[in-house]
């Protein structure tokens, strides 16, 4: 199948995003994954003459969209670095800046990186099996299954696919490639799937979860994310906003322990007289698409954006029951 010819991006939970996120027009924001620059230029469009918006990305084609030909962003409020939102604290410092009154974390692939068959992120087209979101550094899905052992195998399809038949998954990949003919596209790793997956979920491709899971190990991000969530209590100031919006269990369990740990204030039980941890984060809202947006675009369907506030109160007011579910 060929590929568009346009490649495209559908924004997901636009406007719900950007209500929750602004709380002062004249504040810095960090747009983390720009991807096409949804968010942010809604953002710039919600501030005032004194506002700003610095965005990060590390996929380089996103960064060359937000700065040359008819997708630039021309706004002097507006600035756009390639790097990943793991080191978005650097970024901030090299800018001269501190603190930012709201960070949003788009999380997933866009569009373009799924529709653009060299990327090697979709199985809908067939391309070199490469899935690495910054193509500038790092080792390739297609490298990765060169070397890898049935053991490392299993485990990555198993704990980032959540794949039940992983072990099968991982000895056709490594019989494969003794053979002589190791799998280097993405026609070859979906045929290869279809074969070892026995039992397949109703409306969904036998090799969606294998593909999830080598982009998620790739791209290490999991362990971005845990990096990211760590950095936003640094770097948010009192009463900003956290944004962020995940695509998979995975990523959203994640979120939603990071907010639940820092919703409450911790006791050191070996020191029962001192002064409690303060509490860090206020949960405020757990969002998802409604039907307009899940009938316009369909890619939204499994989207749930968690909304956090940060604060510095000594007492535990919990997880409202509409964060929490």
């Amino acid at each position: 199948m060929n590929a568009p010819t346009e490649l495209q991006h559908t924004t997901v939970l636009l406007n719900e995003a950007i209500d929750a996120l602004v709380t002062n027009p004249d504040g810095i924001y960090l747009d983390g994954t720009y991807g096409r620059g949804g968010h942010s230029r809604l953002l710039l469009a919600r501030l005032s003459p004194k506002g700003r918006v610095v965005a990060i990305d590390r996929d380089v084609q996103a960064v060359a969209a937000a700065s040359t030909g008819e997708t630039r962003v021309s706004d002097p409020r507006f600035s756009i670095h390639h790097t990943s939102f793991a080191h978005m604290a650097t970024t901030l410092a090299a800018l001269g800046l501190g603190r930012v009154d709201g960070l949003l974390l788009d999380l997933g692939v866009s569009s373009p990186q799924i529709d653009d068959p060299e990327r090697g992120f979709s199985f809908r087209f067939d391309g070199p099996l490469d899935m690495r979101m910054d193509t500038t550094c790092g080792e390739s899905a297609a490298d990765f299954l060169a070397r890898a052992d049935v053991r490392q195998l299993t485990e990555v399809i198993r704990d980032y696919g959540e794949e039940r038949f992983a072990l099968q998954v991982a000895k056709a990949l490594v019989a494969r490639r003794e053979s002589g003919n190791p799998v280097r596209t993405t026609g070859q790793l979906s045929e290869l799937v279809a074969g070892a997956v026995k039992t397949r979920e109703a409306g969904q491709n036998p090799a969606t979860r294998t593909f999830q899971a080598l982009r998620i190990f790739v791209n290490a991000e999991l362990a971005e994310l845990e990096q990211g969530l760590t950095a936003s209590l640094a770097l948010l100031v009192q009463g900003g906003r956290l944004v962020v919006i995940s695509f998979h269990s995975l990523e959203d369990r994640i979120v939603k322990t990071f907010i639940a740990r820092e919703s409450k204030s911790e006791f050191d039980r070996r020191a029962p007289f001192a002064e409690p941890k303060p509490q860090r984060m206020v949960a405020i809202a757990r969002v998802k698409p409604g039907e307009t947006e899940l009938r316009a675009n369909p890619r939204s369907r499994s989207a749930i954006m968690r909304v956090a506030e940060r604060s510095d109160v000594g007492i535990d007011v919990g997880i409202g029951a509409g964060a929490a579910a």
